[in-house]
């Protein structure tokens, strides 16, 4: 028989990586990481009102919802199979303070888009952010004073609100503003108003990141803020600073872990989920989701492709879901296949 051996099996030692990439059934035994709708958490914006859907410009095909709205979106989303939404509000301007102390009104807007979601679509999860930006006239996380966000004080505050977000009916509270003793602050405060049962998704990591100006348009913080959140969010040149934050996170009881943004910190989720083993997510923020849809809209890239990658990257990271924008349009894709 004619030896037909190449020089290529000579240099490979008869190992070729394209064997198992001939053919698409092959190709789909092999694939080591797939997005589901499982992996997909929308965030929503809740304005005051009735019947208003309002598209924000930086950010297209992404609206502001006033509450019976977000309920019909909450149902369209349960429908498609996306397990949870994260809501958060755009409050009218005469509510906010320096103290961001509507935070701590029961009746708020966040809480009763909360106890609607949740009476008219049980079966989806609700989470909610304790941060104190919607909430202040300054734009910053926590509660200013003389020119500082005071940790201790804000760490207070926001642990009152989570109270009142899990009362409300929130499944799952995730604290954003990044002041140390967060976690174990809102833990012992749940715990002793009776809600053991509610989670802790930690921002373990959200970075002082450029990637955020959308979404601080989507609220109506970014033309309040004053200077800039770098001393309580984390420096973008930093990992193994985010790991210890992380850490401390775990050890103050967090459920779960988050980092924020999501595609410039692939090596942050690895990381984390290497070092905790807890269920680790990824924040897909306002400025990777533009970036796409703008690209897109201009005829530079293929957006659905590049929108499905960069989630796909995510699970290769370790993350174990998503919170992104596209998460309806996803889904839709998804149901198809």
């Amino acid at each position: 028989m004619q030896d037909r051996t190449h020089l290529v099996d000579d240099i490979t030692g008869h190992r070729r990586m394209r064997r198992n990439r001939k053919a698409d059934w092959t190709r789909r035994l092999v694939q080591e990481n797939r997005l589901t709708v499982d992996d997909l958490i929308w965030p929503i914006f809740i304005v005051p009102g009735s019947g208003i859907v309002d598209p924000i410009a930086a950010m297209p095909g992404v609206n502001r919802m006033s509450i019976d709205k977000a309920v019909e979106a909450a149902r369209e989303a349960a429908g498609l199979g996306i397990p949870a939404l994260a809501t958060f509000p755009n409050i009218e301007m005469e509510l906010r303070d320096e103290t961001g102390s509507n935070s701590l009104e029961a009746n708020n807007l966040i809480n009763r888009a909360t106890a609607a979601i949740k009476k008219a679509v049980p079966n989806i999860g609700i989470i909610t952010d304790v941060a104190l930006d919607p909430f202040t006239s300054h734009g910053h996380d926590g509660i200013l004073r003389g020119g500082e966000i005071v940790n201790d004080e804000t760490v207070d505050q926001v642990a009152r609100a989570a109270v009142m977000q899990a009362d409300a009916g929130a499944d799952i509270i995730a604290p954003s503003e990044m002041m140390d003793g967060r976690i174990g602050a809102i833990r012992m405060a749940l715990d002793a108003a009776g809600h053991q049962s509610v989670g802790i998704m930690s921002y373990a990591t959200k970075f002082a990141s450029g990637f955020y100006g959308p979404y601080r348009e989507a609220i109506s913080t970014g033309g309040l803020l004053k200077g800039d959140k770098k001393t309580y969010y984390i420096d973008p040149a930093n990992g193994t600073e985010a790991i210890r934050d992380a850490a401390l996170d775990v050890e103050e009881g967090a459920d779960m872990l988050m980092v924020k943004p999501g595609l410039p910190y692939l090596d942050i989720c690895w990381r984390m989920k290497e070092a905790f083993g807890l269920p680790t997510f990824a924040y897909q923020v306002s400025g990777e989701y533009t970036q796409i849809k703008a690209a897109a809209m201009n005829g530079w890239i293929d957006g659905e492709r590049a929108m499905l990658e960069t989630l796909l990257s995510f699970k290769r990271a370790g993350c174990d879901g998503v919170l992104t924008y596209f998460a309806v349009e996803v889904a839709k894709i998804l149901a198809k296949r």
